[in-house]
């Protein structure tokens, strides 16, 4: 479709290019990654809720990370899956649907990094104000947290798509898996300059913060734990911490694996592919890192298989 056609409210979505031949094996694969996704991070936010014995601050505020995958996930997989099981020249997404997907997927990443900003904020507190930790983490500050990782992605990606949809458009096609931000101002046969500065400040001070604070938060545990001669202490800072940076370093390596392949030119169906797997990824990865290397979320999960087993 050809850049033509001025502020259409129907736009053309190149989304994954299969062969004839390998339309259903696509399908199937990605159905069952999606399934999977839901499956286990609902699964996690489900025995959290049920378990009284993780009805704590840490295991509240992770919550966030399983619901966020999931959300983000559901997103951007089921629209595939349908376009999978359509022919190209005919997928088409209305231009309200599609600012709607984009927001959701701005929402997921930065949202990601909120949470684990959250998260490292009271491994830090459990860890280095031992003492003080529960007059720390209330339920009132486990609800500010929870509010300023998700208020702050609902503004700062509000303010992202706010700038794209003043500018007027003169194309139709999103040559890219799924609805974005890039993707939508790229469509403007205006000029995009304030949308590419303010870009650039809203990535710079989303990655600013969170590897800061990451940064600062584990500088702080490792110092402690160093001067520390409790070797109880030093074993709950390196399960809790391990398990809390691998998620973040999965995080961000997908998100740099995904920025540089949306920049790479060639080879568009197997750098779209990569991409969609560097999306979905973590949230297969999170919640299995997780259930094996948290000692309390794998024991509720046994507990609970065995009372079933019981029953049954």
């Amino acid at each position: 479709m050809e850049n033509v056609t001025f502020n259409s409210p129907i736009l053309q979505l190149e989304g994954l290019v299969v062969s004839e031949q390998a339309v259903y094996p696509t399908f199937a694969f990605f159905l069952i990654f999606y399934v999977l996704i839901m499956v286990s991070n609902i699964g996690i936010i489900l025995l959290i809720t049920i378990e009284r014995s993780l009805h704590e601050p840490m295991y509240i505020l992770f919550c966030n990370l399983p619901f966020n995958d999931a959300f983000g996930n559901s997103v951007i997989v089921p629209r595939l899956l349908m376009d999978i099981l359509t022919p190209t020249s005919e997928r088409y997404i209305s231009y309200t649907d599609c600012v709607a997907q984009a927001y959701g997927f701005h929402m997921y990443v930065a949202a990601s990094h909120a949470v684990l900003m959250v998260m490292a904020f009271d491994r830090y507190n459990a860890i280095c104000n031992p003492l003080r930790y529960t007059t720390i983490m209330t339920n009132k500050m486990v609800a500010k947290l929870t509010a300023f990782a998700w208020g702050g992605a609902i503004i700062f990606v509000g303010i992202l798509l706010a700038l794209t949809l003043r500018l007027n458009r003169c194309g139709t096609l999103i040559a890219n898996l799924f609805c974005d931000n890039a993707s939508l101002f790229k469509l403007s046969c205006e000029n995009p300059y304030i949308n590419n500065v303010y870009g650039l400040i809203y990535t710079a001070v989303v990655m600013g913060l969170s590897l800061g604070c990451i940064a600062l938060t584990y500088g702080k545990i490792t110092i402690v734990c160093l001067t520390s001669k409790s070797k109880t202490l030093n074993s709950k800072a390196f399960k809790t911490c391990s398990t809390h940076l691998a998620v973040y370093l999965i995080m961000c390596m997908s998100g740099l694996s995904m920025i540089l392949l949306h920049r790479v030119s060639g080879q568009s169906d197997y750098r779209k592919g990569s991409l969609l797997l560097f999306h979905i990824g973590p949230g297969i990865l999170n919640p299995v890192i997780y259930a094996l290397q948290t000692t309390e979320i794998r024991h509720a999960l046994l507990k609970i298989l065995r009372i079933k087993r019981v029953m049954s």
